[in-house]
């Protein structure tokens, strides 16, 4: 293998074995979820600026006040994705959140056909419906051991909507290929700092060390330094490996949940979670059925 690759490998299952423990992170910190994303931002922009800083990015010629516009509104909505996803956990488990937010993939589709003109496929349409037959079977395992009745359909819904949020920020983005990633993340993180500032009531100031250092936790290391492995790995690796690298992601969060709060899902749920992620997979990496047509050799 060659070394560009695996090392762009390692960081990818860095990152997302990173990624995968950022809901236990926000449930332990026992702070408001406001206040959870505010701390986010501002200690994840704080060192996304050394970062970008040491990488030579703080420069003015990078941007146009276009781009710039662009990337702040795909700031909002990251910032209004980690929200929704954030206050899910509480509600539907990271488990089931996690899996649940796996749809964005099929969300980004249907908004690049809609504002991109790109064409929905009989296979796009058929993964589509493995996922929503996977969700439908999530929905319906709503009296599970984790929360029941309106509360964990309410986890679902706004777990749902922070996929479709991820997917209006990807869209944007796929505009803005010439910003160096590293700065468009410091970009979007200032953003969400300044829109919730106005928000805050401040209770994070009197919260416990433990509570400090889970948010010191999650700005230094699932925002700065999970971001500069994430593109690390994408500048390195081909898309398929980087696909498939990242289901790592939802597997550690479900364990994640299992080992840290005891969260075990149902059969019914682990029917929809797998729906998700292998339709997730499957559209990713262009998996199809294709029938086979002989081929006669003649000597």
């Amino acid at each position: 293998m060659d070394k560009s690759i695996r090392r762009g490998s390692w960081e990818m299952v860095a990152a997302m074995l990173i990624s995968g423990t950022i809901g236990w992170f926000v449930l332990v910190s026992g702070v408001p979820v406001v206040e959870v994303v505010f701390w986010r931002c501002v200690i994840g922009a704080l060192t996304l600026l050394v970062v970008c800083g040491l990488l030579g990015y703080l420069r003015l010629d990078l941007l146009s006040y276009t781009k710039l516009g662009l990337a702040m509104l795909s700031g909002v909505a990251i910032v209004g994705n980690w929200l929704l996803l954030f206050e899910s956990y509480a509600r539907a488990s990271i488990s089931i959140s996690t899996a649940v937010y796996n749809v964005q993939p099929f969300m980004l589709v249907m908004l690049a056909a809609v504002f991109l003109g790109e064409k929905i496929t009989v296979q796009k349409l058929a993964w589509l419906s493995v996922a929503f037959v996977g969700m439908l079977a999530i929905v319906t395992a709503h009296g599970s051991q984790q929360n029941t009745g309106d509360d964990y359909l309410m986890g679902v819904a706004l777990a749902l909507g922070a996929a479709f949020l991820y997917a209006i920020a990807a869209l944007i983005i796929k505009r803005l290929k010439e910003v160096p990633p590293h700065l468009m993340a410091l970009i979007q993180v200032t953003t969400g700092a300044l829109l919730l500032a106005p928000l805050m009531q401040w209770h994070s100031l009197s919260a416990s060390m433990d509570a400090w250092a889970a948010l010191l936790t999650l700005g230094v290391v699932h925002t700065g330094l999970m971001y500069v492995l994430l593109y690390g790995a994408i500048q390195k690796l081909p898309t398929a490996i980087t696909g498939a690298l990242s289901f790592i992601y939802p597997i550690a969060a479900i364990l994640v949940d299992w080992i840290a709060f005891g969260h075990r899902l149902g059969w019914l749920q682990w029917l929809g979670v797998a729906a998700i992620l292998l339709a997730a997979a499957g559209l990713q990496r262009g998996w199809w059925w294709r029938s086979k047509t002989a081929v006669s050799v003649t000597p």
